[in-house]
């Protein structure tokens, strides 16, 4: 009942008509950036970052906005696996397998509307999941020091690269440099001042907002710079045929079941930390074709094939706003992104956030609701139209993400040396896409850095220069063993996974082939 009630005081906050609007617009363009084949929920919300403070929206506000990019992108990715065989992100990699045979049969249509029921049903059981379970793991406050702190985000840095990464040593050194930028500045204990070279610009520290847009907005930029004329960016020729938008009854009946399984397996999955969506979307077709193939229909058009995945990657994406918002350990890469913007916001998410801002978190949660229904709304009647953004060629669509980058960055800040940092972050990660080695843990780094050195000297401070500190308590061997195992595990699980997924769509367009 304590829930409902907080709930209901989140519609209230919710339904305005500036939230509602900034809702309807984030659904919008997220589906929009979700389409896109490359940009995916992590660039998407770190290109709107700079227009929600230019924006000069309050915490609620801009996180409504941002978060309703983060759904409405993990619905859009789905639009260019099934029409061109095309993930628009990794998630969305397994709804090729389905989506691209039935469009090929003329069930382009169909399959794109049932997809956006899936994603619907998925989304809108992790809202309820989030709802129901980020409070209670908030009653566990209580037990957190310095040091279970402190191993709370050691155990942050080694899952995130998790099951998504294709080396963990990669995973490992983006982490070492995201930490060794988060020195920047003046140590807060000594006043100090740390690898400054003397620029007073870097007294106050490197703002991770800047460092988010140069590595995810600019670094695509330069990508595409690279690739320019290349097949890589060519657009398809064939002319998109979308046909009948509406699926028969019998068709959503019986993907029901299916929808009901996988929304809970992906939550689970996104729960987890490091898992995500990839994750999620991937158990949750494998599962379903196990249970429910017997003709094996699955990779030449089953409608099964499609809202499997669909669920499963957006009850993960809901679950993944769990741990950040609960614990302030991020579930995903576009979580992390989102953890940057709290911070920015004075907001410290963890276990008191739902005691301390309760109208900002119930307000979040309950637009996500909105958004939902906003999204369903959306993603049948025009899905025309988001079919056409993928003819939009990324000659005009990238100066345009340079363009809002720089005037967003330096609408917040009036400062030069701002824009050349984000210049410099952005060329770094170029580097560090083409060496494929993960952005999200350098994000980590430079948003979590300051506050796990804190939590060290703090706890060493106390216990007189004792390092067993870190390691005293159940809770604190507990968050060291689940961060030991989830960051040796995915050396083996995350190759093994790598290979099925890889194995999973060479079939697919093999079968396309033989079509």
């Amino acid at each position: 009942m304590e829930m409902l009630a907080s709930l209901g005081d989140g519609f209230a906050v919710a339904l305005t008509f500036q939230n509602i609007g900034l809702a309807l617009l984030g659904c919008f363009l997220g589906t929009i950036m979700g389409a896109l084949p490359g940009l995916g929920p992590s660039n998407g919300v770190a290109i709107l970052i700079p227009l929600a403070f230019t924006l000069g929206l309050g915490a609620t506000p801009a996180l409504i906005l941002l978060t309703s990019v983060y759904y409405g992108a993990m619905y859009g990715g789905r639009i260019s696996s099934i029409l061109l065989n095309i993930p628009g992100d990794e998630p969305a990699m397994m709804t090729c397998l389905d989506g691209y045979p039935m469009a090929k049969k003329g069930q382009a249509g169909e399959a794109l509307a049932l997809s956006g029921i899936a994603s619907f049903v998925g989304a809108f059981f992790a809202t309820w999941g989030l709802a129901f379970l980020a409070p209670q793991l908030v009653k566990v406050a209580l037990l957190f020091g310095p040091a279970e702190y402190f191993a709370l985000f050691v155990l942050a840095f080694a899952t995130l690269g998790g099951i998504s990464s294709t080396n963990q040593a990669k995973s490992a050194f983006a982490a070492a440099l995201g930490l060794g930028l988060a020195m920047i500045g003046v140590d807060t204990q000594t006043g100090v001042p740390r690898f400054t070279f003397g620029e007073v610009h870097l007294y106050d520290g490197i703002d991770f907002l800047v460092a988010i847009v140069g590595l995810f907005a600019l670094s695509e930029v330069f990508i595409f710079l690279e690739h320019r004329g290349s097949a890589k960016d060519a657009t398809t020729e064939e002319k998109i045929r979308v046909g009948r938008i509406v699926p028969p009854w019998s068709m959503v009946k019986s993907c029901i079941p299916t929808m009901g399984r996988t929304s809970i397996l992906g939550f689970i999955a996104g729960v987890l930390p490091g898992a995500g969506a990839s994750l999620g979307s991937f158990i949750s077709y494998s599962m379903e074709k196990r249970l429910v193939d017997k003709d094996g229909t699955f990779g030449k058009g089953d409608p099964r094939g499609v809202a499997a995945p669909e669920a499963g990657n957006n009850a993960a994406a809901g679950g993944a706003l769990v741990p950040m918002l609960a614990l302030g350990v991020p579930g995903s890469g576009t979580t992390a992104v989102l953890l940057a913007v709290l911070l920015a916001l004075n907001i410290t998410p963890g276990p008191l956030l739902f005691t301390q801002n309760p109208d900002v978190v119930w307000g979040l949660i309950a637009a996500l609701f909105i958004g939902n229904f906003m999204l369903l709304a959306l993603n049948i009647p025009m899905v025309g139209l988001f079919t056409r953004v993928l003819m939009v060629p990324p000659r005009i669509l990238m100066p345009i993400v340079a363009m809002i980058s720089f005037v967003g960055i330096y609408g917040i800040s009036g400062s030069t040396f701002d824009l050349t940092v984000m210049i410099l972050f952005g060329i770094g990660g170029w580097a560090l896409r083409k060496l494929d080695v993960p952005l999200v843990p350098v994000i980590l780094g430079t948003l979590l850095g300051n506050e796990m050195e804190v939590n060290m000297r703090r706890a060493v401070n106390i216990a007189d220069g004792d390092y067993t500190v870190l390691a005293s308590s159940w809770l604190t061997i507990l968050l060291w063993t689940i961060a030991i195992v989830g960051f040796v595990v995915p050396m083996i699980a995350g190759k093994l996974l790598k290979r099925r997924m890889a194995l999973a769509k060479a079939a697919g367009d093999e079968a396309d082939l033989v079509d």
